[in-house]
């Protein structure tokens, strides 16, 4: 497998994107339907991330939507993971407690994160995995951080990384859920606690947009990341890429994305912002906009202005070829 960062179409996107992300309003996640409330307390807000980023991977699956009407309103994929979250902080906020994570089962899981419909039950994909995670979580919050998940926050100093393996990125290694090699979930739960004020990161630079496939389908299709003719048509045939090959595309993303931040000057945590709703919306796996219409949701974001507005600096825009899905990596908790 060949890949490589294209720096010419890099240094195009950054500053297209830099026009987009000064009209970006920023999240701070503080919907009263998925996140916890301003009033809780630094300890809470740390418990309830740590949480529910450990599960948040493959919510869907082919010809399995995660997605559900709760109280009146169809939620889909994670909004749906943490909309059934938060309703189990307010009324059982004693289940993300460490002593009662190391006990969690397949059982527990399903119960808590499956809806009935009119037409069948959702449920998540491979409880037993997401049960296996949380018990992890438990046990290693009890043996090694007394309990407490903001301690990881404080032990941190607020850096991301630091010498001799410190720092919050690396201190999260030690949980299962958080051993991707291209670090998604991690570098998502240091955004989600920056933004709630937990978490002040004093080492800027060591930011890093976390990778999922929504990034690294932007990033081929655009051209920042160019791949070798096989690994190319493996894409475009669906096939299933292993862990390693995973990786080095993920990583690659990871390393263009750096530098198309840096040339837009753009936060990294901003730019995943932009491109994981652009990828949601917009630049979707079958009916991305520039092949269809504007839709509502695109326009929404300001994603589509008599065209789409990355196209300038789309590879695949001009080379059909390049319109590819998505790399199909399904069976992982990594993201």
């Amino acid at each position: 497998m060949l890949v490589r960062v294209d720096r010419v179409r890099v240094l195009e996107l950054g500053r297209l994107l830099a026009s987009v992300a000064s009209s970006i309003e920023v999240d701070y996640y503080l919907d009263p339907d998925l996140y916890p409330p301003p009033g809780a307390s630094r300890r809470d807000i740390a418990s309830y991330f740590l949480v529910m980023v450990a599960m948040d991977h493959r919510l869907s699956r082919p010809g399995r939507p995660y997605e559900a009407v709760v109280d009146g309103k169809l939620y889909h994929g994670a909004d749906l993971l943490y909309k059934l979250g938060l309703k189990r902080f307010i009324e059982d906020p004693g289940f993300f407690e460490a002593k009662r994570l190391a006990k969690v089962t397949p059982r527990d899981v399903v119960e808590w994160l499956s809806v009935k419909t009119d037409i069948r039950v959702v449920r998540p994909p491979d409880p037993e995995v997401r049960a296996e995670l949380l018990r992890d979580l438990g046990v290693k919050l009890l043996e090694l951080f007394n309990g407490d998940p903001y301690s990881i926050v404080v032990e941190s100093r607020g850096y991301l990384k630091s010498g001799g393996g410190g720092g919050f990125i690396n201190m999260l290694k030690v949980f299962k859920a958080y051993q991707d090699p291209v670090e998604k979930k991690a570098y998502l739960l240091a955004k989600f606690l920056e933004r709630r004020g937990v978490l002040q990161v004093v080492d800027q630079y060591n930011k890093e947009v976390p990778v999922d496939n929504h990034l690294v389908r932007i990033a081929v299709r655009t051209g920042i990341v160019e791949v070798d003719d096989e690994t190319l048509e493996a894409i475009a045939a669906r096939l299933e890429f292993d862990e390693d090959r995973d990786a080095m595309l993920r990583l690659a993303t990871r390393m263009a994305y750096k530098e198309v931040a840096r040339y837009g000057g753009i936060d990294p945590f901003i730019l995943d912002d932009i491109l994981w709703s652009f990828g949601r919306r917009c630049c979707t796996r079958d009916n991305p906009t520039c092949r269809s219409s504007c839709r509502v949701e695109c326009s929404k974001m300001r994603g589509c202005n008599g065209g789409c507005v990355l196209a300038q600096a789309c590879a695949a825009y001009g080379n059909p070829r390049l319109m590819v899905s998505e790399h199909n990596f399904t069976e992982t908790y990594w993201y």
